[in-house]
């Protein structure tokens, strides 16, 4: 099964949580990496207790993947070699509300949202097209 993973800026650090499951999964930490590990650490020992009880895994969490929804603030922790000024620039957003929305401290609108979804798109759209 696959499962929505939420990555969000929280406080000072990042958090990560399903949706779709009735058991929820959660992490957290200073970066999204972190946060990524302590979920993918608390579903390995919920997998390893059912394991030393005997109990049947549920459904739901047998070969258990993740897809990511991110916000932008997440989203450029995560793939941190991404320049926000360049990549705002791109895609026709100021890089000053593109650094804002990075650090979380200013509303993006869903429309703003899916204008840097498609931005990314495009970008691993022209990278796929490569050869070297």
């Amino acid at each position: 099964m696959k499962a929505l993973a939420i990555i969000e800026k929280d406080g000072d650090g990042y958090s990560v949580y399903t949706e779709n499951l009735k058991t929820v999964l959660h992490g957290s930490g200073n970066t999204v990496q972190e946060a990524k590990e302590e979920m993918m650490a608390g579903y390995n020992d919920l997998v390893a207790y059912y394991a030393e009880e005997g109990r049947a895994l549920p459904k739901e969490l047998t070969n258990l993947s993740f897809s990511y929804k991110y916000d932008v603030s997440a989203l450029f922790n995560a793939f941190d070699f991404l320049n926000v000024t360049k990549f705002a620039e791109r895609i026709g957003i100021s890089p000053s509300l593109m650094r804002h929305y990075k650090t979380g401290d200013t509303y993006i609108s869903q429309r703003q949202a899916k204008k840097i979804e498609r931005g990314l798109h495009q970008i691993a759209h022209d990278l796929l097209m490569v050869t070297l």
